[in-house]
């Protein structure tokens, strides 16, 4: 099978750590899909905006480690149970390729990059290589009914976030609305439980240093990278 991408994200995360573990988590998230000269064509994207919400078939680019297990540890499990692979969204599988729900915000047809989307809910870095697009149809994607495995059985509830002053002198709202919720979904992995660690999160062109004790999250430092 050959592959080609057809478009970069554009994202306020530089890096993996802090991104939402699912798309759809953190909706006030925006991003922009630019995509590569061979596919700036407007009529690849004709009938695009009657659609609110799209599928995303995208590569984990940042993974360089190759599967190499049947079982993995899903976070939502606390680091320490195992699943099999394909009962899992896991980045580390034989092809990195990631799937995600996103929300269509507008097009913007007349940029210097050609035509780009506006999204929302995305969980992907920024620079992230885009395989595919397709528009998400209610009466066939949507199961609200369906069984969720261990999902249904581990929920997580939201940290409280409280964040500094100072903050909405970094961020636009947009951003700050975003920063807060995806904080309140817990960026740590699973089995981090120390309320004296300091952790760095990039988002927006700055540096969010944090730290956590039981469900309360709070912003120490916020600093311009």
């Amino acid at each position: 099978m050959k592959l080609q991408t057809i478009a970069h994200f554009q994202s306020p995360f530089p890096s993996k750590f802090g991104i939402p573990k699912q798309s759809g988590l953190v909706e006030e998230l925006e991003g922009t899909i630019v995509f590569e000269p061979a596919f700036r064509q407007p009529d690849y994207l004709r009938g695009i905006e009657a659609f609110d919400r799209l599928w995303l078939l995208w590569e984990f680019s940042a993974n360089p480690h190759a599967a190499h297990s049947p079982l993995v540890r899903p976070p939502r499990l606390g680091g320490n149970e195992r699943v099999g692979v394909f009962a899992s969204r896991s980045p580390f599988r034989p092809n990195p390729i990631g799937l995600s729900c996103v929300r269509l915000i507008h097009v913007d047809w007349d940029t210097p990059q050609g035509p780009v989307l506006h999204i929302g809910g995305a969980d992907l870095m920024d620079g992230t290589p885009i395989i595919d697009i397709k528009p998400y149809i209610v009466y066939a994607d949507a199961h609200p009914d369906a069984q969720s495995g261990f999902v249904d059985s581990h929920q997580l509830l939201p940290l409280n976030v409280i964040l500094p002053a100072s903050a909405a002198d970094n961020f636009t709202p947009q951003e700050l609305l975003a920063l807060k919720k995806v904080l309140a979904e817990d960026p740590r992995p699973h089995y981090h439980n120390d309320p004296t660690k300091l952790y760095g999160m990039a988002f927006a062109r700055h540096n969010v240093r944090f730290s956590v004790n039981n469900n309360e999250l709070r912003v120490i430092e916020i600093e311009k990278l």
